[in-house]
């Protein structure tokens, strides 16, 4: 049975202030549109979409939405915005679907199994794209696509060309685009008195150095405040009286 989501028509004035009374009685502001009908502002209930955007569909889980005094209508979720700092959800963008019209959407891409290349290799497995856009009708978006990935050896690349297809889903992202592949752990330098100047040796697992380009790993991104000068070289000889 399809999840039932009811949505409050907002009335009045629908600006900042509104929107924030919203939130303080519970509710998020949100937007019901598509399907040839006018946008409706409403109000729904956080914990409820909150459950619909971490199942297995995620957003492209299909619901009814029910406004007060409107027929019940299929939706999708197609835009949300969260708060930057306690990660809340603050705005909903919900779009009215039609079961027989095909739609673009985004699909997870999830890799299964340990790579070739990886176990007897020694390298390492890059996910370059989570996601795939493709085209199909509601009924038919698949919750996630699956690819394996286990006789993947090193240098060898996964592209969406690749991914299973079926008739009953196009994919709009370039079949030659790089989903996933294997790549070289960078070996580790021992310093000598030669490379000690700029060179800094690349421990697996660590945190690259700063300034160090290309690390296997993402940097860390250390932010300088305005007192982080550099300290003097050394003191000025003292003057002789």
């Amino acid at each position: 049975m399809a999840e039932v989501v009811v949505a409050k028509a907002r009335e009045g004035k629908f600006n900042k202030n509104a929107a924030r009374r919203v939130r303080v009685a519970g509710k998020i502001p949100a937007v019901l549109y598509g399907s040839g009908h006018n946008a409706v502002a409403v109000e729904v209930d956080p914990k409820q979409i909150s459950r619909i955007l971490l199942s297995e569909t995620g957003h492209n889980t299909i619901f009814d939405v029910e406004v007060t005094g409107q027929p019940a209508a299929k939706a999708m979720i197609v835009d949300w915005q969260r708060e930057p700092i306690k990660d809340k959800l603050i705005h909903i963008d919900l779009k009215r679907i039609a079961l027989d019209k095909v739609l673009r959407v985004r699909v997870r891409v999830k890799l299964l199994g340990i790579p070739i290349g990886v176990k007897a290799e020694g390298g390492i497995l890059d996910q370059v794209l989570r996601q795939v856009e493709v085209e199909c009708l509601p009924a038919d978006i698949p919750g996630h696509i699956d690819v394996d990935v286990s006789e993947l050896g090193m240098h060898q690349v996964v592209r969406v060309s690749g991914l299973p297809h079926s008739d009953k889903v196009k994919y709009i992202t370039p079949e030659d685009a790089t989903v996933a592949h294997v790549v070289h752990i960078r070996e580790e330098v021992v310093a000598t008195p030669e490379t000690a100047e700029g060179a800094v040796a690349a421990v697996p697992g660590a945190a690259p150095a700063a300034g160090e380009a290309g690390a296997a790993t993402e940097p860390e991104v250390i932010k300088k405040g305005k007192g982080d000068a550099e300290a003097p070289a050394g003191k000025k000889p003292e003057a002789k009286k």
